[in-house]
């Protein structure tokens, strides 16, 4: 009987075991790219796709190629594995997670941010005073 408790507890902890590496592996933090550049872990950086600078899809490696500004307006070039994200070219921000390796940012997905038809207006004024102008 006892033998049964022992196994059962090593089962246990072995599953516990796995489950903890699972999770810290998982867990990625929000850094700038000069962070990312130093640390060599995957991480997700926040910035804006820099539209001045050229993009590329190379459809022999499936990679798309742009430049992104991060919140130091430090620019990287980052090389996505795989197509061009959905609303790519109307993002307001983008989230790239990946490693920097080689001069570049090498990411396994990047997600976009768009502009939301929910937002304030502008001129600071209420939704009723709009459609009462526009009568």
């Amino acid at each position: 009987m006892k033998k049964r408790y022992l196994v059962g507890g090593v089962i246990v902890v072995v599953f516990l075991v796995i489950g903890g590496l699972s999770f810290l592996n998982s867990s990625v933090e929000y850094a700038t790219l000069s962070k990312a550049e130093k640390s060599g872990k995957k991480v997700q950086v926040t910035g804006k796709w820099v539209q001045d600078m050229s993009t590329h899809y190379d459809t022999q490696n499936n990679t798309f190629t742009f430049y992104m500004k991060d919140e130091d307006d430090r620019v990287a070039q980052v090389v996505l594995e795989g197509a061009k994200p959905n609303n790519f070219d109307i993002a307001t921000s983008v989230v790239a997670k990946g490693r920097y390796e080689e001069g570049a940012f090498y990411a396994s997905e990047v997600l976009t941010k768009c502009p939301s038809k929910y937002e304030g207006n502008p001129e600071g004024q209420h939704p009723d005073e709009i459609k009462k102008s526009s009568l």
